[in-house]
């Protein structure tokens, strides 16, 4: 820590830098070169200095972080590889066919059109929600200090930095108070960097210690961090399991129906003499079927109206993969701050120790409260209780508590102090601050009292600044257990910063907190356990404190608490002892990170919450980082998703949205992928047999929209809970191909037997309807199996796409419209027959493959 002295002028004369600080800029310079420390201007630019620079274009004009423009979302939906297919396709058929055969056309232009205004209104969504998440940097000019939009800032601003605050834009330090930033997110070094005024500081970095000020050298698209900040909060469809493996399906798909499609058009044009519009009609029936261009489109909807959904209820999804990877999750990582328990917290008593005088200790928390100007949740608390210049408050309960502890008496250096704080309790100065750090678990101040007296203070944890098998923590470990936070102060003898301050520091007071309880935090942890999601509480603070806490709110195992401090470094020892405990106390952020890749290296899908800068490294590399939209800057900026409302209870409600999308996904790929198998395999058996392709176009438009495009897309949205396995591609065609097979061998088996049954004018016809029924059951039956388990809604849907399929069979016009016209009874009787053997087929080869390989 940087040593500090106050000159006459009360300017602070910042210490040496360590080596780390060379270092990092040595590797920073082609990127952001040293430049001379700007000239000291306290107060900021003036009001018309900032008008000029916006005149000139010196504005931090970055990119919109949220979404695709409503251009780029048009132009993904429209200009697709298999739309431009169906779209060729569909012209020659408007040529060559009927109306009725160029139905599937139009189906085509509503599903995108669905598409195109599910994703728009995602996008309304994103970028709403993206200005309430927005981060509000601290600007001085004229010598007031406000909070101003991002895309306010200007060349040459003054803005202030604190514990947590991200740095928007590259800049020179001009203010350093202990200043330290963690530069990890662009240089990969974990370790803060000791600044100083001079020193470089680039947009992507944060505050994790200390604070001051620096002026902005490098605005908009000109910062560093400006082009990464704006990939990494894009709106995107991209780089997920689930996509990457559709479009490997997709990609053996188009293998597979180019060959098969030549074949079926030189079989239907060349080799059979038939009529050639009819023959066109036929050969682009059996080549449409193939695309399963729905797949795509119900992908995005779903993905969008995930969006939408998690939008209402608050809920940031930074990058859209995130709603997906929570549906994988079989472990969250929670930290007890801010998500078990509320922010604030409350001073319930103070213990003087060792005949500590009660108004002595009221004065020195008095006085080290003024010394941090970003006070965190502990100090805040302290703050409240002894208000500068305020009474000696005390906090509730604390009359009988505030008796003196038997114990050693003080060093002889600190024993004159130890009286009744005399004079006048505002002629006490700070003459030097030591912020918090999670790294040490302790601040510091130096006084100077009011009889001029310099002293020196600890404020943290008692395990950390006491000796071991001291007295005092039995009476701590009794208050720990209770869920209680105990802060210790404690008198040092030597600097502020000296190396090992907390060694031989006299301790003087216990400081006894109550943190707030969330009240929905309970019910979240129940939901995960009942979810077979597993629950770590990892926290900086005492580890039988944090599992007392954690046993109040029913958590499963909150009674297996580990101190990290012996917590093994081999990484696979500290996944056994992660595995076999649920709350850890004392942990360093270092170790956050270690916890998170030793689940990770067994297999373990990990998902971090968190709201401290202490939490960021973490978060960047659990599989989904989840923040508080409270939180830090810097938590928010590296978090997949942002709960805005600040409520853990949301966090269920995302793990359900990822669940029911990839779930669903999963289901109505098989009948997608169902379709394709069929119609690659029917034409193929075509060509091998060397007969008239049995359907038109309207055959398989009728059949697709009845037992593939309204039953997936109610399919697509619906509740569900199931926990997404991996191997999505693997798992899809285990049961795509029997099933598409199954349905193939059925269809063509009536088709054939049809043609030795029918004969004369209007065969090619009977043949048809005949084959279409076996293949509408099959398809039906694949649909039963799909929607399973059953409820009220999903047999009612089944049953909505039997009756419609019957009402063509009945209703004249609509025979006439479909060209299906059952004839005579044994034929249709024999379609069925072949359907219900194809039906129990597919019941034992689904049952087989669910045995054999698992759902």
């Amino acid at each position: 820590m940087t040593q500090r002295a106050l000159d006459s002028s009360g300017e602070q004369t910042p210490g040496p830098s360590r080596p780390a600080m060379i270092d990092a800029g040595a590797e920073l310079d082609p990127v952001h070169p040293m430049e001379p420390p700007p000239a000291r201007r306290p107060d900021g630019l003036s009001t018309a200095e900032v008008a000029e620079r916006v005149a000139r274009g010196e504005v931090n004009d970055v990119p919109v972080r949220s979404s695709r423009s409503v251009t780029e979302i048009v132009r993904a939906n429209v200009f697709t590889r298999f739309n431009l297919i169906i779209g060729v396709l569909w012209v020659i058929m408007l040529f060559v066919a009927p109306i009725q055969d160029s139905l599937f056309g139009f189906v085509i232009v509503a599903n995108t059109g669905i598409g195109i205004i599910q994703e728009w209104r995602a996008k309304k969504t994103l970028d709403s929600l993206a200005v309430i998440g927005e981060a509000k940097p601290t600007v001085r000019r004229d010598g007031v200090a406000a909070e101003i939009s991002t895309s306010e800032i200007v060349l040459g601003d003054l803005v202030e930095l604190g514990p947590g605050d991200k740095v928007v834009v590259d800049g020179t330090v001009s203010e350093a108070d202990s200043l330290e930033i963690d530069e990890s997110l662009l240089t990969g070094e974990a370790d803060p960097v000791i600044k100083r005024a001079g020193d470089p500081v680039m947009s992507g970095s944060f505050v994790v210690a200390g604070g001051g000020a620096f002026t902005a050298t490098k605005v908009g698209r000109e910062a560093y961090a400006a082009q990464l900040a704006e990939q990494a909060s894009r709106f995107t469809l991209v780089h997920s399991e689930l996509r990457s493996g559709i479009s490997t399906i997709l990609k053996y798909v188009t293998w597979m129906m180019v060959p098969t499609a030549i074949g079926l058009i030189i079989s239907q044009l060349v080799v059979k003499d038939n009529n050639f519009k009819e023959s066109v009609a036929r050969t682009v029936g059996g080549i449409v079927p193939m695309i399963p261009e729905g797949l795509v489109l119900l992908t995005s909807v779903a993905f969008a109206i995930g969006v939408v959904r998690l939008g209402r209820k608050q809920c940031l999804v930074q990058e859209l993969p995130a709603i997906e990877g929570l549906a994988r999750v079989d472990v969250v990582c929670l930290d007890k701050t801010g998500t078990l328990t509320e922010g604030g917290m409350d001073v319930t008593e103070v213990r003087p120790l060792n005949g500590s005088d009660e108004a002595y200790v009221t004065q020195v928390l008095r006085t080290f409260g003024s010394s941090d100007p970003r006070p965190n949740a502990s100090l805040q608390a302290i703050i409240d209780a002894y208000p500068a210049g305020g009474d000696d408050a005390r906090p509730a309960g604390s009359d009988n508590a505030l008796a003196t502890a038997g114990g050693d008496a003080l060093p002889a250096a600190g024993g004159d102090a130890l009286r009744a704080a005399g004079g006048d309790a505002e002629s006490w100065t700070v003459t030097d601050a030591m912020p918090f750090s999670s790294a040490r678990k302790y601040s510091g101040a130096a006084f100077t009292e009011a009889d001029g007296t310099d002293s020196v203070w600890l404020l943290g944890a008692p395990d950390v600044l006491l000796s071991e098998g001291d007295a005092t923590l039995t009476e701590i470990e009794q208050l720990n257990e209770q869920g209680l936070r105990v802060l210790l102060l404690a008198r040092a003898e030597g600097e502020l910063d000296a190396p090992g301050a907390a060694a031989g520091a006299a301790p003087t007071a216990l400081v006894v907190l109550e943190q707030r309880l969330r009240p929905d935090a309970g019910d979240t942890l129940a939901y995960f356990a009942d979810q077979n999601v597993a629950t770590k509480v990892i926290s900086g603070d005492n580890a039988v404190s944090v599992g007392a806490v954690a046993g109040k709110l029913g958590l499963a195992g909150a009674e297996n608490t580990l101190d990290a401090r012996r917590l093994p470094t081999d990484p696979d020892e500290m996944a056994t002892a992660m595995e076999e405990n649920a709350v850890f106390g004392r942990v360093t952020p270092q170790q956050k990170r270690d916890m998170v890749a030793a689940l990770q290296s067994r297999g373990h899908t990990v998902a971090m919450t968190g709201d401290g800068v202490n939490d960021v490294l973490a978060l960047k590399d659990a599989d989904i980082g989840v923040s508080m939209g409270s939180g830090s800057e810097a938590t928010r900026a590296v978090a997949q998703i942002v709960l805005l409302n600040n409520s853990f209870a949301t966090l269920p409600s995302v793990v359900a949205e990822g669940r029911r999308v990839i779930g669903n996904i999963t289901r109505v790929a098989t009948l997608f992928l169902t379709k394709t198998v069929y119609s690659v395999l029917l034409a193929i058996l075509v060509v091998c047999f060397q007969v008239e392709y049995p359907f038109l176009p309207r055959h398989l438009t009728l059949l697709s929209t009845l037992t593939i495009g309204v039953p997936a897309f109610f399919l697509a949205l619906a509740p569900n809970k199931e926990r997404a396995q991996p191997h999505f591609v693997r798992r899809v065609m285990r049961y795509a191909i029997p099933s598409g097979a199954i349905a193939a061998a059925a269809t063509f088996a009536t088709y054939l037997v049809a043609r030795h049954h029918y004969s004369g004018e209007g065969a090619l016809e009977a043949e048809t309807s005949a084959a279409t029924l076996t293949l509408f059951l099959v398809s039906m039956w694949v649909l039963a199996i799909i929607a399973r388990p059953y409820t009220w809604w999903r047999v009612g849907l089944v049953a909505a796409m039997g009756l419609g399929f019957l009402i063509v069979l009945v209703v004249p016009w609509l025979q006439d419209f479909f060209a299906l016209k059952l004839v005579g009874t044994t034929m249709p009787w024999t379609a069925v027959g072949i359907a219900v053997a194809a039906a129990v087929l597919l019941e034992f080869v689904w049952r087989w493959v669910g045995r054999r390989f698992g759902m």
